[in-house]
């Protein structure tokens, strides 16, 4: 029977468990009528997958297969017409369901519903086959290897809609920072901006991952832990606008402070995550400015299916940080969420899990 990757539970407190690995084996799925069967070619972790393992998310789901994130083929359809004309496509997978267009939030009574590792959603791509409604799936951009693919849906869905719906600052001209860059959310709003032709500037850590976003596009980078770095970050700022128009932020912190300082009047901090900490300090000089904090999460299937376009019309390639093959290999599994933990990841983590026929064109 087909093989998925399960978290089992571990005694302890949030924060201090990290429950391990297994694989379990599954049914081989048969589509309803109005669904069809997807073979994982590849899936990819995200911050969340290692958060669940630590006991820090929400209504976790031990033997719910984990990963949000899958590229795969249509080996087998149900009956209707929708279904079948999938069948042999290489395909991604919307990550998240229950929100189809509205652009203010999830539709669904029930809320947005995130594939893998917990009790809201009982389906996750760290599988080999997997059925699903069509409704769910693009196609794979053609340029694209399976492992870059899979590399692509939540944290470029999450990019797009902080980047391009939310900040509407994705254009020619326009100054736009990319916090943090390195995680794989931040390397696609940085590909995403500099397509729509934008001047885009990038903060980190590591001087190594300020180097290579700029390889990427990034006009250039400072390193966010030098005092004054925001003065440094000004001086790179072209002459005739000397300002940035947003700020794409994935970690809170001093943020709204510093932007106050940054952004031009009526410009927009566009928040899709707080891995500094849950709180953060926002000033009256932001007031005075008429700034806007706009919080950002994944988004809708029409911007999941905007994003998708774009990636395949612009040939652009998600940052593959590493790779490792099997779903059954654990151990070198396990070495991934290591990566993660330590955040020495320069983009995604990505497991083969079949082999992979296609190559990339680029």
């Amino acid at each position: 029977m087909p093989y998925a990757l399960v978290i089992d539970k571990a005694e302890g407190k949030p924060g201090k468990v990290y429950h391990p690995l297994k694989n379990i084996e599954q049914p081989e799925p048969q589509p309803k009528d109005n669904e069809v069967v997807v073979k994982i070619t590849a899936a990819a972790l995200n911050h969340r997958d290692l958060f669940i393992r630590q006991g820090l998310y929400g209504a976790i789901g031990f033997g719910v297969p984990l990963l949000a994130d899958g590229c795969g083929v249509v080996v087998k359809t149900g009956s209707s017409p929708e279904a079948k004309r999938w069948q042999d496509k290489r395909v991604v997978l919307n990550p998240g369901h229950g929100w189809k267009d509205d652009p203010d939030g999830p539709e669904s009574s029930k809320g947005y519903a995130i594939l893998g590792g917990t009790k809201l959603n009982p389906l996750g791509t760290a599988v080999e086959y997997l059925s699903i409604d069509p409704a769910e799936l693009e196609e794979a951009p053609k340029h694209l290897t399976s492992a870059e693919a899979a590399a692509l849906p939540l944290a470029g869905l999450t990019a797009w809609r902080a980047t391009i719906s939310k900040s509407q600052n994705a254009k020619p001209g326009r100054n736009i920072l990319v916090t943090g860059i390195g995680g794989g959310v931040a390397v696609m709003s940085l590909l995403f901006a500099v397509a729509a032709g934008a001047n885009v500037y990038v903060s980190s850590g590591s001087q190594a991952k300020i180097d290579k976003a700029i390889l990427l596009g990034a006009k250039g980078g400072v390193n966010y832990k030098e005092q004054g770095w925001e003065k440094k970050l000004q001086a790179l700022l072209p002459k005739d606008r000397k300002k940035l128009d947003a700020i794409i932020d994935g970690a809170g912190g001093d943020v709204a402070e510093k932007g106050a300082k940054l952004l031009r009047d009526g410009g927009i901090i566009s928040q899709y995550g707080m891995t500094v900490g849950p709180k953060m300090s926002w000033i009256m000089p932001d007031v005075l400015k008429n700034i806007e904090l706009r919080g950002s999460t994944m988004g809708s299937r029409k911007e999941f299916a905007e994003m998708a376009k774009f990636v395949n019309d612009k040939g652009l390639k998600p940052l593959v940080s590493r790779t490792v093959q099997g779903i059954t290999n654990l151990k070198d599994i396990d070495s991934l969420f290591d990566d993660m933990n330590k955040g020495t990841q320069l983009g995604k983590l990505v497991i083969e899990i079949s082999p992979d026929s296609s190559k990339s064109k680029l």
